[in-house]
């Protein structure tokens, strides 16, 4: 089977049980049609069936409704955890048995566990509950195997007697080394390296990840020296769209682009990576007769202008289905049934706040980022391990609105016990607020149904100045001619002049962006949501500060370009610089 092309495929179940007891495996979420596909093209499968599987992913696969009883210790022999792992597998696990190599399937080995001695709970129970559920839907045949950190304390809690423990490590470390790791968990059978890192991840506000391709090369020809299989992560990038990106610890969420430096890029095309990949497992394997694949074309849309429509405040009653939820203290996401986005709380100053008034989260309970707004006007930010207090005005009854955005929840190590919202009290000039009033928003409900460009055109009047630093929506369209073949083509979003916030085209939710943070600058937009067929929405909920107003004197619009900007200036390159020129200053002054 080593002549074979084979394909690594993660099993998120929060991708496929949203809410507790509702599966979806429709559309993109087809597991059964995709294992078929590979079947019938000729790949082989090692699916990584969960329940967790980390992978910069929200929450590392696990459904945030497993927080719904706060108490619960997930990845253990908890039964509050069991359970909901048993009723998932019973579902999971018969759908992907007739596709198994020795039922004339693609799938020749699975996943149980995904790092789990760098997990705190060490659970060998839990690890063998696991087994035994495997077992009995998938018989005794396919081989199950288990992926920890080449390192020895890893793999002491990571591996279990009938389950093959395989190790995972990147490029310009000792390849020897790190598979005496394996061995000593396993004396005999094939050296694997279930994740070769040919890149990797990326968070906001800190640098683009990039391993030079000469790096890479050398560590895969070590690793194919050896005899060693090798499965690389990642071989081609990715996308983690709508809110499905993770983050890790201290909280560092993950942006849209899971692009990782790969050798085929977040498009799918050849990188420069890709042909010194290429050129070592030519050594090693017969490549394919035939040239490479090129690059998918891109196209330029250009400008598309877009207009105001109103504040999400504004529109809080057309965005909430469930209507406001009155609360002594507030309610997390989980505790409101709602498990990514955005949810409003809702209060009224006790006090006037004439002076500026701290308002604070002295338990660092903003998880993730509050936008603040008294009567309407923006006051400020709080954001989780980075701004517990800010100082608002207005009088007392006045009315305070917290917009909080959950940013990605930990997707690694014990902080996936990661809740969302307001998760502790704040306080008002040391007192503690109470009386809230909570708003599930439903925006990508309303988004899909088209409601806001109905809305608009009920609507026909200028909405009332809305000012720019309001989170608020904003609308634009645009045509794709027909007659121009090969039309519509993959492209990339750019935000001239904007700062944070979400985006959709025809109601996909494209994912989050964040210009004014980095690195990220650009989003990929694949051709099959564009449609030259119909006029495409463009919608933005932008939440800080939009380029465009009666403050900016600009017309508001986004840019649709032909080229990525994944490495674009972030806080931590701004710092470099100023070190850089305060290092040059001191060299002159010193002569």
């Amino acid at each position: 089977m080593s002549g074979h092309v084979q394909k690594e495929r993660y099993v998120p179940w929060n991708y496929h049980e949203t809410e507790s007891g509702k599966y979806d495996f429709t559309g993109d979420r087809d597991l059964e049609s995709f294992l078929k596909l590979c079947n019938d093209i000729g790949l082989l499968v090692i699916l990584r069936a969960g329940p967790f599987i980390c992978a910069e992913w929200d929450m590392g696969g696990l459904p945030a409704w497993l927080l719904q009883k706060k108490s619960v210790v997930l990845r253990s022999a908890d039964p509050d955890y069991l359970q909901f792992v048993h009723k998932w597998m019973d579902v999971l696990l018969p759908k992907i048995k007739p596709f198994l190599y020795q039922n004339n399937g693609p799938i020749i080995a699975v996943q149980v566990e995904n790092e789990y001695g760098s997990y705190f709970a060490c659970d060998y129970d839990y690890l063998r509950y696991l087994l035994n559920l495997f077992r009995y839907h998938l018989g005794d045949e396919v081989i199950l195997f288990t992926t920890d950190g080449a390192d020895k304390g890893f793999l002491k809690c990571g591996a279990l007697q009938g389950l093959y423990a395989t190790v995972d490590f990147g490029p310009g470390g000792n390849a020897t080394k790190s598979f005496e790791a394996q061995r000593y968990a396993e004396p005999h059978g094939p050296l694997v390296n279930s994740e070769f890192y040919t890149g990797w991840l990326d968070h906001w506000g800190k640098k683009h990840s990039v391993i030079k391709k000469e790096v890479v090369a050398k560590s895969l020809d070590e690793i194919l020296a050896l005899g060693a299989n090798v499965n690389m992560y990642m071989f081609l990038g990715g996308t983690n769209f709508a809110y499905w990106n993770g983050a890790n610890s201290p909280y560092w969420p993950e942006p849209t682009s899971y692009d990782y430096d790969a050798p085929l890029s977040e498009a799918g095309d050849p990188t420069d990576k890709y042909f010194s990949v290429r050129q070592v497992i030519g050594k090693y394997k017969t490549l394919p007769a035939g040239p490479v694949l090129p690059a998918i074309p891109k196209f330029a849309y250009g400008l598309i202008q877009v207009k105001k429509l109103q504040s999400v405040v504004e529109l809080v009653n057309l965005l909430s289905f469930s209507g406001p939820v009155k609360s002594v203290y507030p309610l997390t996401f989980v505790e409101m049934k709602q498990y990514f986005g955005y949810m409003l709380y809702r209060n009224t100053l006790p006090i006037n706040c004439t002076e500026g008034t701290p308002l604070a989260s002295p338990e660092n309970g903003i998880h993730d980022r509050a936008y603040v707004m008294v009567d309407g006007v923006f006051q400020g930010i709080l954001e989780r391990n980075k701004i517990n207090t800010i100082n608002i005005t207005g009088q007392a009854g006045s009315r305070l609105d917290i917009l909080l955005e959950n940013m990605g929840r930990i997707n690694y190590g014990e902080g996936i016990h990661d809740f969302k919202g307001l998760v502790t009290n704040l306080t008002l000039a040391s007192n503690i607020l109470t009386n809230w009033t909570i708003y599930s928003l439903n925006i990508d409900e309303v988004v899909a149904s088209g409601y806001l460009n109905k809305f608009q055109r009920m609507t026909p009047e200028a909405p009332a100045e809305v000012n720019a630093s309001v989170p608020a929506f904003y609308l634009g369209t645009f045509v794709i001619p027909n007659g121009i073949p090969d039309l519509p083509q993959d492209t990339y979003l750019k935000f001239p002049g904007w700062t944070k916030g979400q985006v959709w085209i025809n109601g996909f939710n494209l994912g989050r962006y964040w210009p004014a943070r980095g690195p990220q600058i650009t989003l990929y937009v694949p051709a099959h949501i564009l449609s030259t067929s119909a006029v495409n929405n463009v919608t933005l909920l932008e939440l800080e500060n939009a380029p465009c107003g009666a403050e900016h004197n600009t017309v508001c619009a986004v840019q649709f370009v032909d080229t990525p900007v994944l490495n674009g200036t972030t806080a931590y390159t701004n710092f470099l610089q100023k070190l850089s020129i305060n290092s040059l200053g001191m060299h002159d002054l010193n002569g």
